[in-house]
């Protein structure tokens, strides 16, 4: 009999004569649980990652007690398995409540325990359980040893529960504000290993005093069946804020593309400049000045200066070694192609799938793709680590302008889980910091057209020449960019290489982003597939 022919032999109401605290023993009970009920609570989640695949079953791989005194919640470690022959894994902690009123939307099973009547329902919906989380972490002993492991960092203090609730939509992770002061995030997708967001996070600002990040405070992990150490629960400073850089660049942008109306600018006339082609604020002609504002490029330097006080701080461990810098090597070298040829073969076959979902430019741009696919394949291919002498170290690993908060006049860098594509292995692969700087690069090319689309029919100029003007921009604000990120990491002994291999990396790992970046919009947003085809053809268009 399958598994799901059990599961429908058990019906509603669900009734057990057994204390909530001995709740996960009884067999009968995570036979219920585990059945369809909790199946259609997971799969309706923002945080399932799962949804492009057909769920097969759900498993309690394992479970323990979050609890203080007599208050007791459980954390379950659940296993998704997939049709596809793959599982991911999550974290879903659970807790029972009687109140009718409660929780409507968060309810995952109704049923009876010892005779009372009441609902299982996510545990961090309670403000009672956020509440015993935080003091758990402040409270927690150094070097705890338990199954169960809280940590607070030691220039944490604020050990009083005021309030809590909830940070807003998040994709992958659900955060809490605790105080108005600190932030919680419970990882949901998680790994048999240390998050790389957590022990980024950690180092970052305990060990390198790095204060454009928000502070780490404290965590929560398991060790589970294993042995392995598991992190559940990140806890960093509330960094006051006005929003992310993405938001920013695109009112910036917008006002900037207002002004070729408003100053009766010709786009073909405006001076251009070459692709990474290093720029002081004085050598950015006057016209484009004129055009653009200061403003845009004085932030411009200050998110450089930031970007690469964290590579320097990243480069400079000696000690630990997940954080010690290393080269180039044959190793490597065979884990990127592997990695970038299967993922360009993926990328291919959804182009070739979806060409009839395209038109006007991104037709003519996806056809050229896939005419010029053994010179782009061939680009990934010469990847040759004999020729490269900068150094690899830790890097951020998604670093886009969402990752990266506003606060008056300064930036701070956040989120340093790595690419969701990624396995927890391939996020911790030592890399080129220029691949966090080609990360960046291409979400500036992002804000450009994004700009473009969202506000085409305000612009009394074609989409042509909108397009012309936002690629003349944007290598101005990559040119002004390198000039402070390099100058800064090369004061401070970061290796990234001469000029030559600079420009190799960051063409190689823009061109690796923007192919990722296609997959995306081919299945999402078609209208936009222009680009990262556009960033493509740029790419393969330069002059080696």
């Amino acid at each position: 009999m399958s598994k799901k022919k059990q599961d429908s032999i058990l019906q509603p109401p669900y009734s057990f004569n057994v204390a909530w605290e001995n709740l996960l023993d009884d067999k009968n009970f995570i036979k219920v649980f585990l059945s369809d009920v909790l199946e259609a609570y997971v799969v309706k989640q923002r945080w399932y990652g799962g949804k492009a695949s057909k769920l097969k079953y759900i498993e309690l791989r394992e479970y323990f007690r979050i609890q203080q005194k007599g208050e007791v919640y459980y954390g379950l470690l659940l296993e998704v398995n997939f049709e596809e022959a793959f599982y991911q894994h999550y974290f879903l902690p659970i807790a029972f409540v009687t109140d009718e009123n409660f929780a409507e939307k968060e309810r995952i099973l109704p049923l009876s325990i010892n005779g009372q009547e009441g609902f299982i329902i996510d545990a961090i919906n309670l403000e009672a359980f956020r509440k015993l989380v935080f003091e758990r972490i402040v409270n927690a002993e150094p070097n705890d040893t338990t199954r169960v492991r809280y940590h607070k960092s030691l220039g944490f203090h604020d050990n009083v529960y005021e309030s809590s609730r909830f940070m807003g939509l998040e994709q992958s992770n659900t955060s809490v504000i605790i105080n108005d002061k600190s932030v919680i995030k419970f990882f949901r997708r998680i790994y048999a290993d240390k998050n790389p967001d957590f022990e980024m996070s950690q180092f970052l600002s305990e060990r390198k005093g790095y204060k454009n990040t928000p502070a780490y405070q404290g965590s929560i992990s398991i060790m589970d069946a294993d042995n392995v150490n598991v992190t559940i629960a990140l806890m960093q400073e509330l960094v006051p804020n006005q929003g992310d850089a993405w938001e920013f660049m695109l009112k910036e942008l917008h006002k900037i593309f207002s002004n070729l109306e408003y100053k009766g600018i010709n786009v073909h006339h405006l001076p251009r400049t070459e692709l990474f082609e290093r720029l002081n604020i004085r050598d950015v002609p006057p016209e484009i000045i004129d055009w653009a504002g200061l403003n845009i490029f004085l932030k411009l330097q200050v998110l450089a200066q930031r970007t690469a006080e964290m590579h320097i701080a990243l480069g400079s461990e000696f000690e630990d070694t997940a954080f010690t810098p290393t080269h180039f090597n044959g190793d490597y070298e065979v884990w990127l192609k592997n990695r970038l040829l299967y993922q360009f073969q993926n990328r291919l076959n959804t182009v070739e799938n979806n060409l009839h979902r395209l038109e006007g430019l991104s037709l003519d741009l996806a056809n050229e793709f896939l005419e010029r696919k053994n010179e782009i394949r061939k680009r990934f291919v010469t990847f040759d680590w004999t020729k490269l002498k900068g150094e690899r170290i830790r890097v951020h690993g998604d670093y886009h302008l969402g990752q990266v908060l506003v606060q008056d006049d300064d930036f701070y860098l956040l989120d340093f889980e790595g690419e969701p594509e990624s396995t927890i292995r391939d996020r911790k692969v030592k890399q080129p910091p220029l691949k966090d700087i080609a990360g960046l690069f291409r979400s500036f090319h992002y804000a450009v057209y994004a700009t473009i689309f969202n506000h085409m029919e305000e612009y009394a100029y074609s989409q042509e020449d909108l397009f012309l003007a936002g690629e003349i921009l944007y290598r101005y604000f990559i040119g002004v960019f390198l000039e402070t990120y390099a100058t800064l990491i090369q004061e401070h002994n970061i290796n990234i290489g001469y000029r030559q291999e600079r420009i190799f990396l960051l063409e190689y790992c823009m061109l690796e982003k923007a192919v990722y970046e296609l997959g995306y919009e081919m299945n999402s947003r078609p209208r936009w597939a222009v680009i990262p085809l556009q960033g493509i053809m740029s790419i393969i268009n330069e002059p080696n």
